[in-house]
């Protein structure tokens, strides 16, 4: 007997079987094979058909059934994980009045910056624990402004997640951790947060029924079943953003677990019982999987959008083949990198720099002595520094770090990377192969309640090794000062 879990990502769905018994993931698809398109009318705008998603959903279960010869009835659950901060607007019928306004679109930056301004700091700090900056509910207030005759129609507002448990089961309903993400909850009142529909004047009745996260949240009704080829009945048990269901699928669930992720851009996502905002122009606060109003469970997300992106960028304009031979050239050079630095946010504005666009800087380069193994070591250094400053970031929100836990990816794959963060941090890093298609599977599991048998399936099914902090911190400590000094820097010289 297995569980179903989706990834719905906006460059393609990704779908796992897990088998119910041992947590082992039976196997792991992709739809569509290339990336899906994505529409983008002005700069700055991202948008999706969400029936896109269901179709690729669709195909990506028929693909594990075949592949697996495993059949609908052996499918006791499903689990869903999806592109955080998007807006889908359906309605009465359920059919979308719109594409979808995804999490990379920035055209409600300015209303969200207004709102942060009019309604005050300290309230939406204390209340919403964010700004409500280019999240849902200002996407919302955007459609309500440019397209009011479509905005009348409007009968629901979903989040990705939300409309594929619809597509399967035609029932509406969301989560608390799904609306924290889109700055709809008041942590202070622990309920919706009134103020901010009011300022936006947006009626409540648009929000759908909150469910718990984990639970039986509907089951796939006729319609459902025939297009999606699961059973008819079958329970959806589970559903979280990306990012939270990220942190589920490596066992972060407690107050100093933090989850870190080495792709493009880098995350770091720290679980806390603290409802502290202090951050909060530099810091997204969500309501984590397991959040309860008696137990809360806040997820503080960090994100570093200048990371995998630079390595990427050396290895297609060096004379290299691989991130293997990259890591060889870069292990030749000393802690340090020779004083060559690396400040790799190249990639677009920097949250956590208070959204300044410092780019890539590479400094101290003497062109006799230094070559592209320094080059290598100064740009792992200098993305690993950046996770570091960003830890710096939540341990002054009060974050408390006990254990730090990744997947099995890119920049994780380097020792000089992991061996860096975990001894400037001074914490263990625990490497995990897993994906959030398999975690959003195993999640299904959990409308049992039993969050310690589920950590042993991943410590079972997934744990690849743990990178311990060096004795000898001294160079380290020397080099990541010599980083944060060029960094700091610029940013007084450019900035002040």
């Amino acid at each position: 007997m297995y569980y179903i879990g989706f990834d719905i990502g906006s460059s393609s769905i990704k779908a796992a079987l897990v088998e119910i018994a041992t947590g082992k993931s039976i196997g792991v698809v992709q739809e569509p094979e290339m990336e899906m398109s994505m529409l983008a009318l002005k700069n700055g705008w991202a948008e999706q058909n969400p029936n896109d998603w269901w179709e690729h959903i669709c195909k990506a279960i028929e693909k594990l059934k075949r592949t697996y010869e495993i059949s609908k009835s052996d499918i006791k659950g499903i689990g869903i994980s999806y592109q955080m901060h998007g807006l889908v607007l359906v309605d009465k019928g359920g059919e979308p009045l719109r594409k979808s306004i995804i999490w990379c679109d920035s055209r409600a930056v300015e209303i969200g910056s207004l709102a942060f301004n009019e309604i005050g700091e300290e309230k939406c700090v204390s209340h919403l624990l964010n700004s409500p900056a280019n999240f849902t509910a200002s996407k919302l207030k955007w459609v309500k402004e440019n397209e009011p005759e479509l905005y009348a129609k409007v009968y629901k507002f979903m989040l990705p997640g939300d409309y594929i448990a619809y597509k399967f089961s035609n029932v509406i309903n969301t989560t608390i951790s799904g609306l924290s993400e889109g700055i709809f909850w008041d942590f202070k009142d622990d309920n919706i947060a009134s103020f901010l529909l009011d300022y936006y004047d947006v009626d409540a009745s648009l929000i759908p029924n909150i469910v718990d996260t984990f639970g039986l949240q509907s089951t796939v009704d006729k319609k459902g079943a025939e297009e999606s080829g699961l059973a008819l009945n079958t329970p959806i048990f589970y559903r979280a953003g990306d990012q939270p269901n990220n942190a589920l699928s490596l066992n972060v669930f407690k107050p100093g677990e933090v989850a870190a992720t080495g792709g493009t851009s880098g995350v770091v996502y720290a679980v806390t019982d603290s409802l502290s905002g202090k951050e909060s122009t530099r810091v997204n606060n969500f309501a984590h999987v397991n959040y309860k109003k008696s137990l809360p469970r806040i997820g503080k997300l960090l994100n570093i959008n200048g990371a995998g992106i630079q390595y990427r960028w050396l290895l297609n304009n060096l004379a290299v083949d691989s991130y293997e031979e990259m890591n060889d050239l870069a292990s030749e050079i000393s802690i340090g990198s020779d004083g060559v630095c690396m400040l790799p946010f190249g990639n677009g504005a920097e949250r956590m720099l208070n959204n300044k666009d410092v780019g890539t800087r590479l400094l101290n380069v003497n062109l006799n002595n230094h070559h592209k193994g320094h080059l290598c070591r100064a740009a792992l250094e200098g993305i690993a520094f950046s996770f570091v400053y960003g830890m710096e970031i939540l341990k002054s929100d009060g974050i408390d770090v006990n254990v730090i836990r990744a997947g099995n990816d890119n920049l994780f794959r380097s020792s000089i990377f992991a061996n860096t963060v975990a001894t400037l941090i001074g914490y263990e890093i625990e490497i995990y192969n897993t994906t959030g298609a398999i975690g959003a599977a195993r999640a299904a599991g959990l409308h049992h309640g039993d969050f310690n048998a589920y950590g042993k399936l991943i410590m079972d099914n997934d744990h690849v090794m743990t990178f311990v902090p060096f004795d000898d911190k001294d160079p380290y400590i020397e080099a990541y000062q010599n980083w944060k000094k060029e960094l700091e820097l610029i940013l007084k010289n450019k900035y002040n």
